[in-house]
């Protein structure tokens, strides 16, 4: 493979992966969360009323099946006045932003937030360059996340994103195990400290989370999860690798951002999260 994926790859690849993690849950963790989805525009809307921390209402992957308009930035926001949810963050790629976009913000009341960085890594490269330069993590072990694992993977990826647990450790943990899903732990000793997930969607495989907790930072957990995924990808006939990271500041040093890059995965572009309040618009 030489071509870069194209934006509609990389961003319903992501889509497809919120989705499934969140409306795919079980029908009591989502009603425990006041959680809602549709699709629109060839892209996801995703609703949690009840969400702790601010950042599962999402709505991504739209642009490519149909142009990005007013009526349809009307239509999401409309969803999610209708699930009476607190906020929500729009995700588009640049590339399907209208020449009227900051009119269509000023009337729908978008207002700009953090901005994201889309990686991808031909599969094959990225298991080769794993293979070549990767050291074992410094007294961890990483392995598949076995089903009886499930609620300490969810409980422990929760707790190293800073989120509190409850029924978002339980939404995390169903996913494991569940068609495209590939789930993995770094464990210390007899200790599950970290983890990471990848979903493939048709020959893409989505690197979904990624976190260590603090006590285990700083020996190679992620560098050794984000090669365990590879692998995965390669046997499951993956073709490309899709990540997303968030833009660090200026002068500061992303880890996240260092490791996958160091693997062989290149920056496709910079992507704006546009953020929705009730109070917002007309």
């Amino acid at each position: 493979m030489t071509a870069v994926p194209i934006p509609a790859t990389a961003e319903r690849s992501e889509a497809e992966a919120f989705f499934d993690v969140v409306v795919g849950a079980p029908e009591p963790v989502r009603a425990a969360l006041g959680t809602a989805g549709t699709r629109v525009g060839g892209g996801v809307a995703v609703s949690m009323r009840r969400d702790p921390t601010g950042f599962w209402s999402k709505a991504l992957g739209m642009g490519f099946d149909e142009p990005v308009t007013a009526d349809l930035i009307e239509e999401v926001c409309a969803f999610y006045r209708a699930q009476e949810t607190p906020s929500a963050v729009l995700q588009l790629a640049p590339s399907v932003l209208p020449e009227n976009w900051a009119e269509i913000c000023a009337k729908a009341g978008l207002s700009a937030g953090s901005t994201w960085l889309k990686l991808a890594g031909e599969t094959d490269v990225v298991v080769r360059h794993a293979s070549a330069s990767q050291r074992p993590p410094t007294g961890l072990r990483v392995a598949a996340v076995e089903n009886g694992q499930a609620g300490m993977w969810g409980s422990v990826m929760l707790r190293a994103f800073g989120m509190p647990e409850g029924s978002l450790a339980e939404m995390a943990g169903a996913a494991v195990g569940r068609p495209g899903w590939h789930s993995f732990a770094t464990w210390d000793g007899s200790d599950l400290v970290g983890g990471g997930a990848m979903h493939v969607h048709q020959d893409t495989a989505q690197f979904f989370s990624g976190a260590t907790l603090p006590q285990a930072r700083g020996r190679g957990g992620q560098s050794a999860l984000l090669a365990a995924r590879a692998r995965a990808a390669q046997a499951a006939g993956c073709g490309w690798l899709i990540a997303e990271t968030r833009a660090g500041a200026p002068g500061s040093r992303n880890s996240s951002l260092h490791n996958t890059l160091r693997l062989g995965f290149r920056v496709l572009y910079e992507r704006q999260d546009w953020i929705w309040r009730p109070t917002g618009g007309e």
